[in-house]
């Protein structure tokens, strides 16, 4: 695979750099990433009008791949908010208190609770599922917001996503494109997924527990709206009162509910945006019964009422993510959709894959390198946010190497797999992991920055594994 690198692969390479550099310096990219779709919309059509217009369809661009998501996080605080004020949420947390008594329980169990549910229905829909319920436990034992959202972020878009052992999605993709069977690819991923999710997990919660007692631990809270507190209800003094036996039964419905959600899902092989619509209509009819129960006669108009706020937090958190998504979309698909196939060269497959590939192809080959090389790739690949639309480059890569050195597709193959969903998947780019980050109120940069060095770390060593399996 020969790519032909142009003038706008250079320009978006220079981009990302940069908006890397200030992300790791704790600034803010919108402004960098508008100036970036409009150099990289000048090159593509060379007309300036033809820039301008792209900043704006570029953000209507973003903003449709992310309504999704917007819908659900603003959907789950709303019903939240009318869980909270009825206290029906203090029923349903508290069996779970029992166990997480203190924030490294709270931690360690929190990530496992999303671990094992992301592997049943992916991350985003689990989030969604257990975060609005597991938050305040975490809050009472004096686990901060951020702490939270690393851990689902971790346990969930990270170990879980990469692996993908029961929809096994993320596999097969890689499988099929190297021309392996998916249990090799499977096999091949265990010992890796091991060391990354035991790497990253240990450095995060090290620095966590580092920081706050030195007392440098800053919580991320997203400016302007209700954060954490609000959330899970601590700042709020309106309470609405309702029987204890009336809560009780209204909080078991409310588990059953979800429950149901997770026995047809499986019984329907529902996943991704499918498993997230099931849940999301599950939580407006929540919504809408608890409130009409609680409320009475003032239901319809509280039922809007909470809807408006759910959907004020959700756009008020993905306000300052669209632009910088918007940029990034442009290494896929979007440019050309934004600026027509002259855009780029024939035979490009978008800019970041075609980074990816161009890299691969200009590196010696023996086993430590191909490792290097296709972690790099992976990585390169996750940059888009998805961490899904560029996995199945890697396997072509790694079947490239592996012919070269004479072995370890499956490994390789794992390995790039590995890299590209822990980087775009959820856990390094910010927009990625912004459900985890709008349901515990935090900011997805401060999350993203949390994440950075152990999640490089983890990447570093996994490598170092890989080097020795292939």
């Amino acid at each position: 695979m020969d790519i032909q690198l142009t003038a706008i692969h250079w320009v978006y390479l220079a981009f990302i750099v940069f908006i890397l550099a200030l992300l790791v310096k704790r600034r803010d990219t919108t402004l960098i990433c508008v100036v970036g779709i409009f150099t990289i919309g000048f090159i593509a059509t060379e007309t300036p009008e033809g820039s301008v217009a792209g900043i704006f369809e570029s953000f209507i661009y973003a903003t449709k791949e992310l309504l999704g998501t917007i819908f659900i996080i603003s959907i789950i605080v709303a019903m939240s908010r009318v869980l909270i004020i009825t206290g029906i949420n203090e029923m349903m947390v508290a069996p779970l208190t029992q166990f997480l008594r203190t924030p490294t329980l709270a931690f360690w169990g929190i990530g496992l609770i999303m671990f094992v549910t992301s592997l049943f229905f992916w991350p985003s829909p689990g989030v969604a599922l257990i975060g609005a319920v597991l938050l305040p436990v975490a809050a009472r034992v004096g686990l901060p917001a951020l702490a939270v959202a690393m851990a689902m972020n971790l346990f969930g878009h990270g170990i879980a996503l990469s692996g993908d052992y029961i929809i096994q999605g993320a596999p097969k993709l890689t499988a099929d494109a190297a021309g392996l069977p998916v249990s090799d690819v499977m096999e091949a991923s265990v010992p890796l997924v091991i060391v990354m999710g035991v790497a990253t997990t240990v450095l995060a919660f090290w620095h966590m527990k580092r920081d706050m007692k030195r007392g440098a631990w800053r919580d991320g809270l997203v400016k302007g709206n209700r954060g954490t507190e609000d959330i899970n209800g601590a700042s709020s003094a309106i309470s609405v009162a309702l029987s204890p036996v009336l809560k009780k039964t209204l909080a078991l419905l409310i588990v059953l509910s979800f429950i149901s959600d997770v026995v047809v899902m499986f019984a329907l092989d529902l996943q991704g945006g499918d498993a997230t619509a099931l849940i999301g209509g599950t939580a407006v009819i929540i919504l809408i019964a608890v409130t009409m129960i609680a409320h009475r006669n003032q239901g319809l108009e509280e039922t809007t009422s909470y809807l408006i706020e759910g959907f004020q937090f959700g756009f008020r958190v993905f306000g300052p993510v669209i632009p910088i998504a918007a940029f990034f979309y442009l290494g896929d698909s979007a440019l050309t959709q934004l600026f027509g196939d002259a855009a780029l060269a024939e035979g490009s497959h978008g800019l970041v894959n075609d980074l990816g590939v161009s890299f691969a192809n200009s590196v010696p080959v023996n086993e430590g390198v191909a490792a290097a090389t296709l972690t790099v790739t992976g990585a390169i690949t996750g940059l888009d946010g998805s961490g899904f639309s560029g996995i199945s480059l890697v396997g072509p890569i790694a079947n490239m190497f592996s012919i070269a050195i004479d072995g370890g597709a499956a490994t390789l193959t794992a390995l790039g797999q590995i890299a590209a969903i822990w980087v775009g998947g959820g856990t390094l780019i910010p927009w990625a992991l912004i459900p985890a980050a709008a349901i515990c109120g935090v900011s997805p940069f401060e999350l993203a920055r949390r994440n950075l060095k152990p999640v490089l770390i983890g990447l570093v060593m996994t490598t170092i594994v890989a080097m020795f399996l292939v």
